[in-house]
This record gives C-alpha cells, structure tokens and sequence, in this order.
C-alpha cells in the first residue's frame, strides 16, 4: 500500500486552501498529484524507506498535521495503485484510513458494482448488465474475448485488467493553479434531469464570475456526476476557443450532461471544472455580429460589478441566461 489518495475536509468555495494543504503532502513526497477542489494522490514509495514507517503510519501523521496546522480533517484511501488507492477512498471515514493490501484487491474488487470502476460510464455498465456482469467479480472471471465483443478491443482489455486488480496509473505531480472548481450537492439523491440542468447552470455561472474576476480564460471543462452508489462518472470537453464567458461554458456543460445519456439517475452531486487556465489577455476572441451575444456580455459586466459590491447572492443564478 504505497499510494495513499487524499480528500481533505474543506468547506465549499475554500478550494484556494488546497495549495497549503499540499505542501503538507510534499514534506513526505515530491510525488503528489492534486485533484482538485479537495484532493491528492501521493506516491509513498521513497517516503515508506525514508521515515522507516509504512504508508497507513504516515497517513496517520498527515492526518493530525492537516488538523493541528491548518483545521482540516481528512479522509484518506490506500492502495498499491492510484486507481486502487481512489477506490479505497470511497469506503474511508474521518480519523480512519480504508486500506487495500496487494493480497485483498480481487476480494475488495468481487463485489462492487461495475460502475464503481474509474472510467466505466452509465452506458458501458448498462451494456455489461444486460449480460450478467453487473460486478467487477463477474467482469474479472469473463473471458476476454467476450468483454472485446461488448465493449470493444481496447476498452475491453482495459477493463479485465483492472476489474483483476490491475492498476498500471501512476501519480503524475501537477499544478493545482491551473484549475477552478465548484460542485452543486443535492439535499436527497435526484432523479430529475430539470434539477440536473440547472444545478449545471448555477455552477457554470459561479466559474464564469471567478474567472472573470481573476482576469482568466478556460481552454477545457470537465463535468463530474456523483451518483447515489457513491460511483462517479468523469468527462471532460475542449472548448471552440478559450473563455470565461458563462454562456459558453453552460452550452458546454450540457453538452457533456447529455452526452452521458442518464436515465432516471440518482444524482447525488454535480461538479464542473474549468482547466487549462491563462490569462484572458492572451486569448483571441471570436467576433461575431450577433446583437444577443455581446448584449449578454454587457449583462455579465453589469453583474459582476453587483456581486463584487453586494456578494455572491446579488444576482440569481439562471438569470442571465434567460
């Protein structure tokens, strides 16, 4: 158990107090990757033969400088990959760390839903249900042959091998400035695609106000649906042109919503990122001669001086998109 994957306890919109708290993992370890607004994969590796303590000994230690230091709990997975490692997570609790040994992955693996698979979406788990696999035990002791014929030849490799306990990832050190995030939770796990859509709205607009007024453009934006099993699924879409244009990133933030193909899912969350941040004074802008588009920009103008003055609630979401 060499990676641990951490998710730290952080009120919503404090996404800017995850630097810090990355610091704290990069005293143990130059390998650590954000995941951003909350979280980290760290490779323990070199950190396990340094301190002489295993990966759950030094979790422990994470554990109480992230709340001595900075205020913040944490729930922390553990695994020999980071797949196996954000698997682990899912079952973890505060002041407990969910650990997967090499020797307990195929039975921690056995009975988890498919979709519980980083990587496997509504569509691909409904294709595997229809044929009895409808677990990752299942999907483990199918032949390979005929997950290629569901699935197709490469994503059904891919999905044998890691349904088998096969977790060929590995933590990759990034920047976590490079990214703005907010999530809309539900009060009770939804089912209606008209609640989906505008919670979509309401996060679209928050990243556009925040990245206009930190004076930045998107290259990208990644959804994020948090379903009721716990299960996620992840995608991310390059936009026509770099933006902060809340229009813009609405348009794209459906677009990856109905692209899913949801039926009748139980929501628990959305989340939508935007990546590949620079900033807007190097990015082109298409010009357009439509009267509507650059009317709506003028609105954005407007409501971003209001919020700036009266704070985040001085214009309703939804309404400049009316």
């Amino acid at each position: 158990m060499t990676i641990l994957c951490v998710r730290f306890q952080l009120p919503p919109m404090y996404e800017t107090a995850l630097p810090g708290l990355l610091g704290l993992l990069e005293e143990f370890t130059p390998v650590v990757q954000a995941l951003p607004p909350d979280g980290a994969l760290a490779d323990l590796r070199g950190a396990e033969r340094y301190f002489g303590r295993t990966a759950l000994e030094l979790a422990s230690v994470i554990r109480v400088r992230a709340l001595a230091l900075h205020g913040v709990d944490c729930v922390i997975g553990a695994g020999p990959g980071p797949m196996l490692a954000r698997m682990a997570l899912r079952d973890a609790r505060p002041g407990l760390t969910r650990a997967v040994a090499g020797d307990e992955v195929r039975e921690f693996l056995a009975g988890k839903p498919v979709v519980a698979l980083p990587g496997v979406g509504a569509r691909t788990a409904r294709t595997l249900c229809e044929y009895g696999l409808d677990t990752l035990g299942r999907v483990a002791a199918a032949p390979l042959s005929t997950l290629q014929r569901l699935v197709g030849a490469r994503t059904g490799r891919e999905l044998h091998e890691k349904a088998g306990g096969v977790d060929r990832g590995r933590v990759v050190p990034d920047a976590v400035s490079r990214s703005l995030a907010t999530e809309r939770p539900f009060t009770r796990d939804e089912l209606d695609p008209g609640r989906h859509r505008r919670a979509l709205l309401s996060a679209a607009e928050e990243l556009g106000g925040r990245l206009r007024a930190l004076d930045k453009v998107c290259r990208s934006l990644t959804l994020t649906v948090r379903y009721a099993d716990r299960s996620a699924t992840t995608r991310t879409r390059t936009l026509p042109e770099p933006t902060a244009h809340s229009a813009a990133l609405t348009t794209a933030a459906y677009g990856l919503y109905e692209a899913l193909g949801l039926q009748r899912a139980r929501v628990r969350a959305v989340a939508l990122r935007a990546e590949g941040l620079d900033p807007a004074e190097h990015a082109s802008h298409q010009l357009t001669l439509d009267p509507v588009d650059e009317k709506v920009r003028r609105i954005e103008e407007v409501a971003d001086r209001a919020r700036a003055k009266f704070g985040p609630r001085a214009v309703m979401p939804g309404t400049l998109a009316a």
